[in-house]
């Protein structure tokens, strides 16, 4: 902890109030409130789906569907005719599945999350999975619970590590809410947001877990997110079949990462349609897959209670992991918001389902029946999508109560993080970040350049010369300023060139100081655009043996804006991966 005490004084009308805390106490205090925010926020979430399903589909669905019975292709449509520009034009950073953003907040941004994502996510989400969206509420209550135990800290104006943690507290008091699983919650806020096992956090996240569970106990009741039969392992050759399992849960992990992403790259391609406008064409995609598969349409949960509880036949166990795979893939590459932790668990249960309808079917003596393979495929898949076994496994266990299939599943989960970090060492979340340039490794980003922007590290008070001036008149300036280079502006002020120390050396000593810099300057100029990324602005530097580059507007190539050098870069990285 950073200091001894903390000290807050207050007034009130009639007088003033001083509280002194030690750090420890204080954080306890402060992790409660945010235990009690998320687990409110949780339950307001649940009660908005609720909603916004009534409204999609109770109201107006029925309304459509007097109209054409082919109605339920508009009704994800109109949802994401809501999500597009909301999401676009108020906060980008709430599009997709919402736990990468918040890995990156902790990895670069010292646990910062602008407010409005608690609102912009939540109501994104609620309308995304409302309106048939084929995507889980875990994300987003993660990033909502996050965003405001984010907040929390800045407002106490607390140091970035505080920050940070109070940030996994939003994450773990959501998860538990949400799942009526503080354990869990506890080793997700560890495994996945901090990626890390720290003692020294381990009391706040449990005193955030426990608050919120006890909300939502309030609110909801104590009772598990899945009520299963009584499965166990029936013969130990049998844990022979649940290793395969593991690896076949590796395999749909697998193709799960690469569909995803693979959708979002589709979906960028498309240049015909607007991207705020891109989640109404996913919304018609998704609900002409609905036509025949309505299974696929929201959270899906009704679906794996079916599979757990051996409802469903094989031909449809066989197709659903398929037509699943699709739908959550179209739903976020297009632009929708939501989880991708429903969808892993679905994946699971339903491929487990069909794997174990086969074996049963082969060696009914020796095997359960297929419900027993359903959970332990969805442990297995989420697994296998987050290289997070811990998670897994607790999450599970928590979620449906039953300890006597704990051995089997505990054996095709770690199969299946084997195999698919054998595969891939990113996952679900780390792919994301990845693709925009971020590597984080043990909790840490480890190629940042990707993410600063030129703008973030840039000079904007340039010290420039004129076009007209003498050598005489740069040297003076050279004496001043102590700058090798400098860009060179016409008589209206517009970019025409840089003048250096080299350039100067280059010039008949005889005359030198009666040179006019426009006769001197170097008019070919390597610049740079406030929004690239300083990899990039490095990237030039190397390749064109240059230490600066004037910084100019992409409306305007000669209009200056700054200037940008190695310095400048190096003082950007050290900020933000040296940070306390």
């Amino acid at each position: 902890m950073p200091a001894e005490t903390f000290k807050y004084q207050f007034t009130l009308p009639l007088f003033k109030v001083r509280i002194r805390l030690r750090a420890e106490t204080f954080m306890l205090f402060v992790a409660a409130l945010v235990g009690l925010g998320g687990g409110l926020i949780a339950a307001g979430f649940r009660y908005l789906l609720t909603f916004m399903r009534w409204l999609f589909f109770e109201r107006l669905y029925p309304a459509l569907f007097s109209l054409h019975p082919l109605a339920v292709i508009l009704v994800p449509a109109l949802g994401g005719l809501v999500v597009g520009p909301l999401v676009y034009f108020l906060a980008r950073e709430a599009k997709g599945h919402g736990v990468p953003e918040v890995m990156e907040a902790v990895a670069l941004k010292g646990g910062r999350i602008r407010p409005i994502v608690v609102l912009v996510k939540a109501l994104a989400s609620a309308v995304s999975i409302g309106s048939g969206g084929s995507v889980g509420r875990e994300g987003p209550i993660v990033q909502v619970g996050s965003a405001f135990g984010s907040t929390i800290g800045q407002l106490l104006r607390l140091p970035e590590r505080m920050i940070i943690t109070l940030l996994a507290c939003g994450a773990a008091a959501g998860v538990s809410a949400t799942f009526n699983a503080p354990i869990a919650a506890i080793f997700f806020a560890l495994e996945i947001i901090l990626g890390a096992f720290n003692s020294r956090n381990f009391s706040l996240l449990v005193m955030a877990s426990v608050v919120a569970s006890v909300v939502s106990r309030v609110l909801f009741g104590n009772v598990p997110a899945f009520v299963v039969p009584p499965y166990s392992l029936v013969h130990p050759a049998e844990l022979v079949l649940y290793l395969a399992l593991g690896f076949l849960a590796a395999l749909v992990g697998r193709a799960f990462v690469q569909a995803v992403y693979f959708a979002e790259d589709l979906f960028a391609e498309i240049r015909l349609v607007p991207e705020w406008a891109k989640p109404v064409l996913g919304g018609f995609l998704i609900g002409a897959i609905g036509l025949y598969f309505p299974q696929i349409f929201g959270v899906g949960y009704e679906t794996l209670e079916g599979a757990l509880h051996e409802e469903l036949p094989l031909l449809l166990l066989l197709l659903l992991p398929f037509v699943k795979l699709l739908a959550t893939s179209i739903t976020l590459g297009s632009g929708g918001s939501g989880g991708v932790f429903a969808p892993s668990l679905f994946l699971g249960g339903v491929t487990g389902a069909a794997f174990g309808y086969l074996v049963h079917g082969l060696f009914p003596t020796w095997t359960a029946s297929y419900g027993a393979y359903a959970l332990v495929g969805m442990a297995a898949v989420v697994a296998a999508g987050t290289h997070a076994p811990i998670t897994s496994v607790v999450i599970l266990f928590e979620m449906t109560r039953d300890y006597r299939i704990i051995l089997p599943l505990m054996a095709a989960v770690a199969i299946a993080t084997t195999v698919s970090m054998f595969m891939g060492r990113d996952n679900i979340y780390t792919r994301k970040l990845l693709r925009r340039g971020v590597n984080i490794e043990r909790g840490r980003n480890v190629d940042i350049l990707r993410q600063a922007t030129v703008e973030e590290a840039m000079t904007r008070k340039v010290v420039t010369v004129q076009a007209g001036d003498t050598i005489a008149d740069v040297v003076k300036v050279m004496q001043t300023c102590h700058h090798n280079g400098y860009p060179v502006l016409d008589a209206e002020d517009r970019l025409v060139g840089i003048i250096t120390l080299d350039d100067l050396r280059a010039t008949p000593v005889e005359r030198r100081l009666q040179l006019r810099v426009g006769e001197v300057m170097t008019q070919r100029v390597i610049t740079a655009y406030p929004d690239e990324s300083l990899h990039t602005a490095l990237k030039k530097m190397r390749d064109n043996h240059v230490p600066r580059l004037p910084v100019v507007s992409r409306a305007d190539h000669q209009q200056l804006v700054g200037i940008l050098t190695r310095s400048d870069i190096i003082n950007v990285y050290n900020r933000l991966v040296l940070r306390d």
